[in-house]
């Protein structure tokens, strides 16, 4: 076990990045170790880390596209007119702000299924307000990614219908049957713990005031002589018409990068973006989402590495002669290792199938009842969004948060959003499953 190749490159990606080596490269080291670990050359390593890249290059697509779109939305000033509207609304009421900031992030779960494309648009306009008020940006980080996340493990629409079905056919697949229309109310409560954690952030946690400078943003266009008016104009409509036309064109076609190139297509027609400064958009796109678009090609690279090592089997025999048939220390155990493996992977819905093929026979053997199976391969899946620097979870809100370039990914993302979810879905999801079993 001490020698397990995935146990070893996790925790190295986990060290590193605490250590603030940049993400990619901590990344791309503990893939390459995982990959000589296992007895791999360099360059079969390589090979596996770059051949697996590709699974995610359609996210990857996506989010430089969104990001040009957002810089698009933000020239205009469309932008700032909302966060205007919500400080209005807010006024100086930094807890209220994060609960409104939680709730629209659910709706982009199931109500407007746009994920992290929003927060882009949305967050740095708000950095001003949130400076003012000085307001601790790890409890946005908090809010933001709940909403991210709880929603889907807990409602049966738009992802979370995704996400339920995933873990039926999983089931399915491995031979437990399980109604997908029930998952619902099996992960009630490793959400109620989800809903727990984001209290104790809002209302306890980071309550305390922090101070932040009023600095530029980061993606702010390098050369601008237009004017942002708080009336409604030509442009405004423009970047609105946009905006909707991406969200229709990804829900009639299922294709993001599509709807986000139709959607910048109709801000130029309509001249919310002029033609000419196309190429500005598009770098600022670049900017603002084209770290963390690499990042999750490089991250299923090192999912690839990961599976192809045939750690997380060796990681489940070692773990079954420890369990000595307690369904307690079982259910607490299949977590960690669900844990794990998503923290190294870093995407919920891709690691369900993954642990499914592992927890399935371990559940049948030690009796644990389909609701139970349930329970623990959507927690598991669950555990890597919040906390891994790889998720999409935790790089959408430091997009958005770090648009000044004072909010740090690790620091105030990840170690917050680890603390707070992680925890609270280990205690409850065990919990769950005993309940169930």
């Amino acid at each position: 076990m001490l020698t397990n190749p995935v146990l070893l490159s996790v925790l190295l990606m986990c060290v590193l990045c605490l250590l603030k080596v940049n993400v990619l490269l901590a990344i791309m080291i503990s893939a390459i170790s995982a990959g000589l670990l296992a007895g791999f050359g360099f360059g079969e390593t390589m090979g596996l880390l770059i051949g697996g890249m590709g699974g995610q290059g359609e996210t990857a697509l996506s989010y430089v596209l969104l990001g040009a779109l957002a810089v698009g939305i933000s020239e205009t000033g469309l932008a700032t007119m909302l966060s205007n509207g919500i400080q209005k609304v807010v006024g100086k009421k930094a807890t209220l702000f994060l609960i409104v900031l939680a709730l629209v992030a659910s709706c982009s779960q199931n109500i407007i299924p746009v994920h992290i494309a929003f927060i882009p648009i949305l967050i740095p306009p708000l950095l001003a307000m949130m400076n003012d008020m000085k307001l601790d940006r790890r409890g946005a980080a908090c809010a933001l990614t709940f909403g991210l996340k709880a929603p889907y493990v807990m409602i049966p629409a738009g992802f979370g219908l995704i996400f339920h079905g995933i873990i039926a056919n999983s089931l399915k697949d491995n031979g437990m049957m399980v109604d997908s229309t029930k998952i619902w109310s099996y992960m009630l409560v490793p959400g109620a713990g989800m809903i727990l954690g984001l209290l104790i952030a809002v209302f306890f946690s980071y309550r305390k005031k922090r101070e932040y400078e009023n600095k530029p943003l980061l993606i702010a266009p390098d050369d601008t002589s237009e004017v942002i008016t708080d009336h409604f104009t030509k442009k405004h409509l423009g970047a609105a018409l946009g905006a909707v036309s991406a969200f229709a064109l990804q829900l009639i076609t299922g294709s993001l990068p599509l709807g986000a190139l139709v959607g910048l297509i109709v801000m130029c027609i309509f001249g919310a973006v002029p033609f000419k400064h196309m190429d500005n958009t598009m770098a600022g796109g670049i900017r603002m989402m084209g770290f963390i678009a690499f990042v999750m090609l490089v991250a299923s690279g090192f999912a690839n590495v990961i599976r192809e090592t045939g750690g997380v089997n060796a990681i489940v025999e070692a773990s079954v002669g420890l369990v000595g048939g307690s369904k307690p220390l079982a259910a607490v155990i299949m977590l960690f290792i669900g844990l794990i493996i998503t923290m190294g992977i870093g995407t919920s819905f891709g690691t369900v199938p993954i642990v499914a093929a592992i927890y399935v026979p371990f559940c049948l053997s030690l009796g644990f009842s389909p609701a139970s199976t349930a329970i623990l391969v959507g927690v598991a899946g669950a555990l890597g969004d919040a906390g891994s620097p790889a998720s999409d979870s935790t790089l959408g809100p430091t997009s958005g948060l770090n648009a000044d370039g004072q909010h740090d990914h690790i620091w105030d993302t990840c170690v917050p959003t680890f603390l707070h979810y992680n925890i609270p879905l280990i205690i409850f999801g065990t919990i769950g499953a005993l309940l169930l079993s």
